[in-house]
């Protein structure tokens, strides 16, 4: 099979993804599959590797639709794993790294896997008494010595649309996270087209994966070059330096960044040394991403920039192609083909044009639902009251410019009201970052007698800079009476999870800390 050939499979409306892995193996052989800290691996080792571990969790009693967890920093044998179980006809479960022992375990128990593989840093920190009654594989030791002898194959799977591929769990700050499933269907939708799209527009894929493997933003970063026949790299850790020496070293075309990660990218005061000139293309998600940090990557950064909006469980997805938009950076762009948006207010009633509004979406790449936890998937549809059309609350709060063009003003569980006003944290925070002095800023709603809820912002700030007071002065005078701030403080850092999203529960836990806002 050659690559018009995968093109063409690639174009079906539904495909195997373990079909398509494994003829790209054969027809690749020794070109360089997948990177990591340690070393490389082959086309041809990748395939072999991944049916000698499938053909392993078979033999051990692996189920169709059974889940296998796996748990670690990213590498090429986690990767492996993952291949592998849904090439054995199971369900990927990446567990989140960040979460806490009982969290873990939890997870572990709503995914019914009765496989974990872990790695030796995570088995150290947990403890050999961690997850009993499961089999468990150390990946970085065990793995080699535990997989089907060379040469041995998995028994046939024939994937339908609707069986379960992976199941992502959400980055919940309390109780167990939910684990979002994702169907052969969705991922075929999500991915296959991508996949198509670098072939024909001859695309060389070499891609830079630099958020965990547990996380689905980096899944773009993942399947669909492997779908492609390229070249991934996954990284154990992001790392300026190390990212900028890997982009350069394999003249990386295709990458997937967080907004936090750009930053830091565009502070490293050695960037401009490094040669990036092979980036074709560079894609954002996950956290709002500053229209002014938009601006800096497409100045600085070659390749195209496409910011992708969406969620986990599905819903609208929107694209904003950065460099052919230049002018609507404050927005997420459009709504991509086959996706469709609503904005309602609080009674579910639609709002006229550019009115802000609770966004709800749908599209081809819906999630199945919540394992094991339906009444929660049901909490988070809309099903429209005519048509019985079920759509996704997107938990955001967004409004439609004349032109199509969705700017987010908040998520709608940090909207402020104080007095009976809706107050949106990103008018203010937008605001913030106008000023010279300022780095990052947040803002949160905190108690007040007065008005029921007040806005605090917390700043981090460059050397040298003006004292709050003197900030918070200059960004009142240009906010209206109602939207002001109560109080700004700084802080060294702020609390972001392993993705690089800001975490506000644990700001406004910081505020009540320190006693704010009296």
């Amino acid at each position: 099979m050659g690559e018009t050939d995968i093109a063409a499979s690639l174009a079906e409306p539904f495909g195997s993804f373990p079909q398509l892995i494994a003829d790209n193996a054969t027809r690749l052989g020794d070109a360089i599959a997948m990177r990591d800290d340690e070393g490389e691996l082959s086309w041809a080792q990748l395939g072999g590797r991944v049916e000698r571990i499938a053909a392993r969790l078979v033999e051990d009693g692996l189920e169709r639709g059974q889940s296998v967890a796996i748990l670690g920093y990213s590498s090429i044998p986690y990767a492996l794993v993952f291949l592998a179980a849904v090439r054995a006809g199971g369900v990927a479960a990446p567990l989140t790294t960040s979460a806490s022992p009982d969290q873990l375990a939890g997870m572990a128990r709503d995914s019914g896997a009765k496989h974990i593989f872990i790695d030796r840093a995570k088995l150290t920190e947990l403890g050999e008494d961690c997850f009993p009654g499961m089999t468990r594989i150390v990946l970085d030791e065990e793995l080699d010595g535990w997989m089907a002898e060379e040469g041995v194959t998995a028994p046939q799977f024939v994937p339908q649309p609707g069986d379960p591929f992976n199941i992502i769990y959400s980055s919940g700050t309390t109780g167990v996270p939910k684990g979002i499933v994702h169907s052969h269907q969705m991922r075929w939708r999500q991915f296959a087209a991508t996949a198509a799209s670098w072939i024909e527009n001859g695309l060389p894929v070499r891609t830079l994966a630099s958020t965990p493997l547990y996380s689905n933003t980096t899944m773009v970063a993942f399947l669909p070059p492997l779908l492609a026949g390229g070249t991934v790299r996954v990284m154990r850790k992001f790392d300026v330096i190390r990212w900028l020496e890997s982009a350069q070293a394999d003249a990386t075309t295709v990458t997937m960044l967080v907004p936090v990660q750009y930053q830091r990218l565009m502070r490293e005061p050695r960037f401009d040394e490094f040669d990036l000139s092979a980036l074709q293309l560079k894609y954002c998600t996950s956290a709002p991403f500053p229209a002014e940090l938009k601006r800096e990557v497409l100045e600085r950064m070659p390749g195209a920039l496409i910011e992708i909006y969406s969620m986990t469980e599905g819903g609208v997805v929107c694209l904003l192609e950065a460099h052919k938009f230049p002018d609507k950076l404050h927005t997420v762009g459009r709504p991509a083909p086959g996706s469709e948006l609503k904005v309602l207010d609080d009674e579910d009633r639609p709002v006229p044009p550019g009115t802000p509004g609770n966004l709800i979406g749908r599209s081809q790449t819906m999630m199945s639902g919540y394992k094991n936890q339906p009444d929660k998937t049901r909490e988070g549809y809309w099903t429209d009251p005519v048509s019985g059309e079920v759509w996704q609350r997107m938990g955001d709060i967004g409004r439609v410019d004349a032109e199509g063009f969705v700017e987010l003003v908040g998520r709608a569980k940090d909207m402020i009201i104080s007095g009976g006003f809706n107050i949106f944290p990103v008018d203010l925070e937008d605001e913030l970052a106008k000023e010279p002095d300022v780095v990052e800023a947040a803002v949160i709603g905190v108690p007040s007698e007065r008005w029921g809820e007040t806005p605090v912002g917390f700043v981090t700030l460059s050397d040298g800079a003006r004292d709050c007071d003197a900030i918070m002065q200059a960004v009142n005078a240009r906010l209206g009476k109602t939207q002001r701030l109560a109080q700004l403080h700084t802080i060294d850092d702020m609390p972001r999870s392993h993705i690089g999203k800001l975490l506000k529960t644990d700001l406004r836990a910081e505020a009540e800390r320190r006693g704010l806002p009296a």
